[in-house]
């Protein structure tokens, strides 16, 4: 179906151009841009994310108000910024009370799971979330530990490979064995891998090669959390046990790789742990789009970078070694029956790279503790390096406590599998998940209760921060366009009852808003006529829902139905086009804060100000109609902009949250291509009833057929029953309706043709 709607916007598309010199509309100047102009647009704002990514990095100083005068004053001014970041990477819940570690063992297979002179190795586990366990390997001094130490793997190590256990790590980078050995309290946490083994339900049929850390983290995304904050999490519950009395050993953090990332993150967090080490990680990240997608956090590269994350942990011990990280070339490979990973690869970067971020850290250099911001090198750029090492218990305990390497201990588990522990573990993550989304409703219904509504002007009123808190956390606030509009049309369309045009209108430098304006041919002098806003769907062109010539499914050419019937009619161009060259869009600008509905909210709002300008328009009646990826558009650009005076949505209405997230549902977009769908903490704030809470008191209509795939009609029905009953406490049960119908994913255009002439022809 996509491919056949591509197609038919291509000829279209010719037949456009080929009228380029056609009369414009009258008052507009003559647009004479040719080419494919929808995805020149895709390409207009993928240079402006491009630009605003650089941009960001002199920009961060504006969220952060440091105060050098005392460390004392210094660390409170940067508590804010630490209160940021905990929220962005989802470190929100409290956890679990450690008192003690449980030693995981059965009658077959023993807890202990090695033994030196010098320490011994016992397979642990420990409280994190009501139910979520960290699992790992607990090294143990035989005297009074000098240090604790996390000591995080990189994910495709298991914490047997760290301590020497297992192949697969080089034996001068086991520096978990290596701490042990010289007296440190040493905790190796099992973190969730890069394999796609168990990511999908096979009791659906339904797998995927995405890998298990971005299965994990589409579910915590839209429930605002991540998996980078709840592995933090688990870092800091082995942080909690470690400081459980008064005069505990000096805490330290220490990884590599994606485990790296951990220890970065986890002492910028926690002022408990007093010296860090961070191995094949640090670098400048505007390039995370090219990361795989589980390291992208919402908004992160406003407020911070790794130098920032620096300054968090600031004046306290950091140590930066320009390792060479993992490299990845990529998600599993798909295969029958496995697909719908998001692209994105890992490279190991040179140290001037490294050394270019380490100059940008402020604050070790303003608070006098330039010794504390250390740099290590290493011989074949190995992580783990003896000089790392050295450093490392320098700056921990006071002295060099580096003791002569021992030999590798020995594994006395017999058949063991790490596997069933990681499993084990996938599980727990996915439990979790579960009770964070039976949790969300309770979570909205908590935001939301400051929205009272007892009359149609007090909800209005009290929706207003709500409206506000949607369009900056959720979908991402733009600023006001910088170009003016500056109109361009063509004529493209002469039919017997309207004509048709293509309009063009700036934003932004390389940014602007295309659509077909189709202008009814019977209007009389002074008439003003209310506009249809007619909203195409995933992959679509203006063309599709406008082209007279092909009234088929999905669209069934609804604008130019409309425009017969005797309305004016828009059919704006989103930038939702071009499959991968669209979605890499959302990798480039969710860790600006910012998403594709962002562009689209202003490409609307400028729109609407041109419609309402114009002679034959009446601005005050202008509605909105969309379809699949439209009707999306049907919830949140209405919700955002009042100049709309009604909404439909047409094949897209959902309980939306159990849409991206559940396991148990087979066209969950848990198991697709489509990672654009997920928005950070949706699940927390707003689902679509409370979407069309912010369109409420304006008429409000959902089209549903009940073969369309997108959605099951008792979840449908479920998620509208709470609009319904928000309108009839308003006393406005007459404004919205649904509409079932005996079909699929389309255009039925019955009753909510009749909903529109209702809500806009009034007296014409």
């Amino acid at each position: 179906m996509r491919s056949r709607q591509i197609a038919g916007g291509v000829v279209i598309i010719a037949l456009c151009c080929s009228l380029a010199h056609a009369d414009p509309l009258p008052g507009t100047a003559s647009l004479t841009a040719d080419g494919d102009l929808a995805m020149q647009m895709v390409r207009g704002i993928d240079a402006y994310l491009m630009r605003a990514l650089s941009d960001s990095v002199k920009q961060r100083h504006t969220f952060w108000k440091p105060d050098y005068s005392s460390i004392p004053a210094y660390t409170r001014s940067v508590e804010g910024n630490r209160r940021d970041l905990r929220r962005l990477i989802g470190v929100i819940d409290t956890r679990v009370p450690v008192s003690a570690l449980t030693y995981v063992g059965t009658t077959e297979r023993p807890c202990l799971v090695a033994e030196t002179p010098r320490y011994t190795i016992h397979a642990v586990r420990w409280p994190v979330l009501p139910d979520l366990d960290g699992e790992g390997l607990l090294l143990q001094p035989k005297g009074k530990p000098v240090a604790c130490v996390v000591a995080l793997p990189d994910a495709d190590w298991s914490p047997e490979m760290l301590v020497g256990l297992a192949p697969g790590v080089p034996k001068e980078s086991q520096f978990a064995r290596r701490l042990a050995e010289s007296g440190c309290l040493v905790l190796v946490p099992a973190l969730i891998d890069r394999k796609d083994t168990w990511s999908g339900n096979p009791h659906l049929g339904r797998m995927t090669n995405q890998p298990h850390r971005e299965f994990i983290n589409r579910m915590a995304y839209e429930l605002g959390r991540h998996i980078i904050g709840l592995e933090v999490q688990k870092v800091l519950a082995a942080v909690d046990w470690f400081t459980r009395s008064a005069g505990h050993p000096p805490v330290g953090v220490m990884g590599y790789g994606e485990g790296g990332l951990l220890a970065l993150y986890s002492a910028a967090v926690d002022p408990r742990i007093d010296t860090t080490v961070v191995s094949g990680y640090f670098a400048p990240r505007e390039g995370m789009w090219h990361e795989p997608i589980y390291r992208s956090v919402w908004g992160l590269l406003r407020e911070f970078g790794d130098a920032e994350l620096a300054d968090l942990i600031a004046p306290r011990a950091l140590i930066i070694e320009c390792s060479k990280g993992p490299e990845v070339s990529g998600p599993p490979a798909p295969r029958p029956g496995r697909g719908g990973a998001t692209p994105g690869a890992l490279h190991p970067v040179d140290n001037r790279t490294i050394l270019s971020e380490v100059n940008r850290i402020q604050a070790y250099q303003r608070l006098g503790k330039r010794e504390q911001l250390i740099v290590t090198y290493t011989r074949g750029r190995e992580p783990g390096g003896v000089t790392t090492l050295v450093r490392f218990l320098r700056a921990l305990t006071g002295h060099d406590g580096l003791r002569a390497e021992d030999k590798p201990p020995t594994e006395r588990r017999t058949h063991f599998d790490p596997a069933i522990r990681l499993h084990r573990q996938f599980n727990e993550f996915c439990t979790c998940m579960r009770r964070f989304t039976r949790e969300a409703d309770e979570r909205r219904a908590a935001f939301w209760s400051k929205a009272r509504p007892t009359s149609p002007a007090r909800w209005r009123e009290d929706c207003k921060r709500y409206r506000d808190y949607f369009w900056e956390e959720v979908i991402g606030k733009l600023p006001a366009p910088t170009l003016p509009a500056r109109p361009r049309t063509r004529q493209a369309y002469d039919e017997p009852r309207w004509k048709g045009y293509e309009v063009m209108l700036n934003l932004y430098p390389d940014v602007y808003a295309y659509g077909l304006l189709l202008v009814p041919k019977n209007l009389k002098p002074g008439e003003r006529r209310p506009v249809v806003v007619c909203q195409h769907g995933l992959e679509g062109r203006a063309q599709d829902v406008v082209n007279p010539e092909h009234k088929r499914p999905p669209y069934n050419a609804f604008a130019a139905q409309l425009a017969d019937r005797g309305y004016v009619v828009y059919a704006p161009q989103n930038p939702y086009l071009g499959h991968e060259r669209f979605r890499v869009l959302q990798r480039k600008a969710h860790p600006l804060k910012l998403s594709l509905f962002s562009f689209i909210v202003r490409q609307h709002e400028r729109t609407l100000h041109w419609l309402a300008e114009l002679p034959f328009v009446d601005g005050q009646r202008i509605g909105f109609y969309g379809l699949s990826y439209g009707g999306k558009t049907a919830m949140r650009v209405p919700a955002i902009l009042p100049q709309y005076c009604l909404s439909i949505c047409s094949a897209d209405f959902n309980e939306w949250i159990w849409k991206n997230v559940s396991l148990d549902f087979r066209a969950s977009y848990l198991f697709s291509e489509e990672y654009d769908m997920y928005e950070f903490d949706l699940g927390n704030t707003f689902n679509y009833a409370d979407m069309a809470g912010l369109i409420a008191p304006r008429p409000f209509m959902v089209e549903r057929g009940h073969d369309d795939p997108v959605g099951i009609d008792e979840w449908i029905a479920y998620e509208y029953a709470k609009v319904r009953r928000l309108y009839a406490r308003l006393g406005l049960a007459d404004r919205t309706a649904i509409e079932f119908f005996s079909g699929g994913h389309l255009i039925h255009g019955q009753g909510t043709f009749a909903f529109l002439d209702r809500w806009l022809k009034k007296n014409w």
